[in-house]
């Protein structure tokens, strides 16, 4: 009986979760995909209906028949030998994901989360109407390339921005961030660049503060985050000096709903945010992979070990 926790080399969270898994005497296997192909091998069997074999590393062989739970936390892309010209790199690259990542994905193991799950999740127009089905309150919100869909919603009310993916990029060895931002006049007089990709645009929430609600099985933990600068208002990641928190308890009915939609999107583990403000809680997103870490420092709230514990446990199928 064994966890298996996929994350990347330097991970300061998955530190924590390895150190909590031992204390709870489970038997922990670190393995991060990027060591694939050139540290790390797999060598797997269908027999019976069931994958058979091993991962293995220059230290450890893996036995994927005792592994009871896998914790998918960051782990990074495979990493081909550089003589490899880029139309072998994709092409091994597929192999590898429908290889290594069939085998491992179909582990009659708990997951959390499973990545098939986390990936449908990760849509953010299916994560609305989801919540919306699931009786939390969503935000007015349009998704275009269109610069007059923009200028229309926007002259109905105050209107943000957001990405829809990750916000982060990595260019000419630098990290830009896009952040939320509030869509001004000149941001209207001025839409290029609009029609090359998809934009979302949502109505702004009235605010007195934000809320991660962190979903580890069938426990919450809230916190609310209170921003003191005019920019972490808007989006608190661009001030975290500026941040306090403090534990809270979610309205019932937002809880009903955070419980409705993990059901719903079939996932373990979520990191949901909220926009508190005079009139209720609006849901923002769902991240099924949301960081937790620096909340848990903040609030000494036992997020580590709640994962720890469902982890130790496991769930074979």
């Amino acid at each position: 009986m064994s966890v298996l926790v996929l994350a990347d080399d330097y991970d300061p969270s998955a530190d924590a979760m390895v150190r909590a898994l031992h204390d709870r005497d489970a038997v922990v296997h670190r393995v991060n995909t990027a060591w694939f192909p050139g540290r790390l091998s797999v060598s797997a069997e269908l027999a019976g209906g069931r994958w058979s074999g091993c991962l293995r590393t220059p230290h450890r062989t893996i036995d994927l028949d005792g592994v009871t739970a896998v914790w998918v936390r960051s782990p990074k892309a495979f990493s081909f030998p550089a003589e490899m010209n880029a139309a072998e790199v994709g092409f091994a690259n597929l192999e590898a994901k429908y290889g290594l990542g069939g085998v491992l994905t179909s582990l009659p193991v708990l997951w959390i989360n499973h990545p098939a799950r986390a990936a449908d999740a990760n849509y953010k127009p299916y994560q609305l109407v989801t919540a919306h089905r699931c009786g939390l309150s969503v935000a007015d919100t349009v998704i275009t390339n269109e610069q007059d869909t923009v200028r229309e919603f926007a002259a109905r009310g105050r209107t943000v921005t957001k990405v829809l993916g990750a916000n982060t990029i990595v260019e000419e060895g630098g990290r830009k961030l896009g952040y939320t931002r509030a869509v001004d006049a000149a941001d209207l007089d001025d839409l290029r660049g609009i029609d090359q990709t998809t934009h979302l645009f949502q109505r702004w929430a009235p605010k007195v503060h934000e809320a991660r609600v962190i979903v580890v099985g069938d426990r919450l933990t809230t916190v609310a985050i209170h921003a003191s600068s005019g920019a972490g208002y808007v989006d608190w990641r661009t001030d975290y000096d500026g941040l306090r928190y403090e534990l809270v308890e979610p309205p019932d009915s937002v809880a009903a709903g955070v419980r409705a939609v993990m059901t719903e999107l079939d996932l373990t583990y979520g990191a949901f945010d909220f926009v508190c403000g005079p009139d209720g809680w609006t849901f923002l997103e769902v991240n099924p992979g949301g960081q937790y870490g620096w909340l848990e420092d903040a609030t000494n709230a036992p997020i580590t070990g709640q994962l720890a514990d469902l982890l130790a446990k496991g769930t074979t199928l």
